[in-house]
């Protein structure tokens, strides 16, 4: 990552050029730099809807990587995806353009605001940000957004406003969150993770704790008062830190109530009621999510009611206990869990839904991760009445050391080991009975077997 100060390049006129720019966090950016007058071209590996509408605009955009892409380009911005070896990045760095991170043009643009809202954490972020955009919105006051996820309250992962404030789902991986300029930073939770990045969970902390320290006078941290590991990381600092928790910490649940497996309860603030949220999605931990972005809401003055009306409005964000349908009197789900903690929150909740069997396909993201966190991932995957297994989703990795989700089905009691997706679609086709809860779970493609099951593929 370059030292050099993205912000006088970030001026109408300007060329920049972006590389991936059809993904989740690039498309946004490459909208929002091409609504304050730059001038914007990109690449990216395929053609997808959102190259297709990033083009509407009039951006200029070739498919696959090439040199001659830069043209007149002023500036490169990227993703942690693109190394050094691409075509595009040698030929940015042969000419002496200078080569940003996507984060760094995010923490520039986030300098326009008057608050930036950064949600942070090892689990929750998606969903987390999903509500605070539902709840911002609700309160009429138009925000910039940026979410790791597709929200269908906005049709997209993001949303280009002209309100005085951005929402940004804020990663820890590769430290990308460090070049942001948070005005409200919030810390969900705090787990060993992304271990091919990080050293260990002092690694991690240690990141977090950078990242609450960018807060700015007037400014405010959130934090979750209920995760050790939080509390540890923020042990004396002097920022104003408002805590949540579920049933202690300055914003907190009272009379929490279950009906159907979805929640209802107070949220209290300084003592009084500020608001009485229902949500329509399952599980503790979202009652969590909730409290922290109704502690988010508070630190931006928004009354409780656009809380209650954000977060009734609020179905769940895309691969985030996504309803795929049904087949065979089974209902099937999706989720992006990935990280033993989020598996153990997805199950634990899915196992309180009444349903006569869970059955959870599961496909490990990254081999690195699989390892470092095998012996948990082991003991998560017994909690499912049936575990099937795909082989491991390799995204930015190749398997350096020799482990397959084989290994994994190997130490669990009837687990099962499936070498390719049709072989789990096909699985999970015998396996379907009335009364089940079938689950694709990761984030890589695992999604696409449980789509072709209700397809009838």
């Amino acid at each position: 990552m370059t030292d050099m100060d993205i912000r006088p390049y970030i001026a109408p006129g300007r060329r920049a050029h972006l590389i991936g720019i059809g993904g989740v966090s690039m498309a946004p950016l490459a909208e929002v730099l091409h609504g304050a007058g730059m001038v914007i071209t990109g690449s990216d590996m395929r053609e997808s809807p959102t190259v297709e509408h990033l083009r509407s605009l009039g951006i200029t955009i070739h498919i696959g990587h090439r040199a001659e892409n830069l043209g007149q380009a002023e500036l490169v911005i990227r993703t942690a995806a693109v190394h050094d070896n691409n075509p595009e990045i040698a030929a940015a760095h042969a000419a002496g353009i200078p080569v940003f991170e996507r984060a760094q043009a995010w923490g520039a643009i986030m300098r326009g605001y008057k608050h930036a809202l950064c949600i942070s954490g090892t689990h929750g972020k998606t969903t987390t940000t999903s509500m605070c955009t539902h709840i911002i919105m609700a309160a009429g006051l138009d925000p910039t957004v940026m979410i790791g996820g597709t929200l269908p309250l906005l049709g997209a992962g993001h949303r280009v406003g002209k309100g005085d404030t951005i929402i940004l789902e804020s990663c820890e991986y590769c430290n990308s969150f460090l070049s942001f300029f948070p005005t409200i930073a919030v810390i969900l939770n705090i787990e060993a993770d992304h271990l091919d990045f990080f050293k260990d969970l002092d690694d991690v902390e240690h990141s977090f704790r950078r990242f609450a320290d960018l807060v700015p006078e007037g400014g405010r941290i959130i934090a979750n008062r209920d995760d050790a590991n939080t509390m540890h990381t923020l042990a004396g600092e002097t920022r104003p830190v408002t805590t949540f928790g579920l049933e202690e910490g300055d914003v907190h649940a009272a009379n929490l109530t279950w009906t159907d497996g979805l929640p209802t309860f107070d949220v209290i603030y300084r003592d009084t009621v500020y608001a009485h949220v229902s949500l329509s999605i399952p599980g503790l931990h979202n009652v969590k999510n909730a409290l922290a972005a109704a502690a988010s809401a508070i630190a931006l003055g928004v009354p409780g009611e656009a809380v209650e009306q954000g977060l009734a409005q609020f179905r769940g964000a895309g691969r985030r206990f996504e309803h795929k349908g049904t087949y065979h009197g089974a209902e099937v789900y999706d989720d992006y869990a990935h990280h033993p903690g989020e598996l153990k929150a997805l199950l634990d909740t899915a196992c309180t839904l009444g349903y006569k069997r869970v059955i959870c396909a599961f496909q490990p993201h990254t081999y690195t991760r699989t390892a470092a966190l095998f012996d948990d991932f082991v003991e998560v995957l017994k909690k499912p009445d049936i575990t099937l297994l795909a082989e491991i989703f390799a995204a930015r990795e190749t398997n350096d050391i020799g482990i397959s989700s084989k290994d994994l089905a190997d130490r669990i009691p009837g687990a099962r080991y499936y070498a390719t997706l049709p072989e789990v679609t096909a699985a999970l086709r015998e396996l379907a009975q009335p009364g089940d809860l079938i689950l694709t779970v990761g984030a890589g493609d695992i999604y696409t077997a449980g789509e072709a099951l209700v397809k009838g593929e």
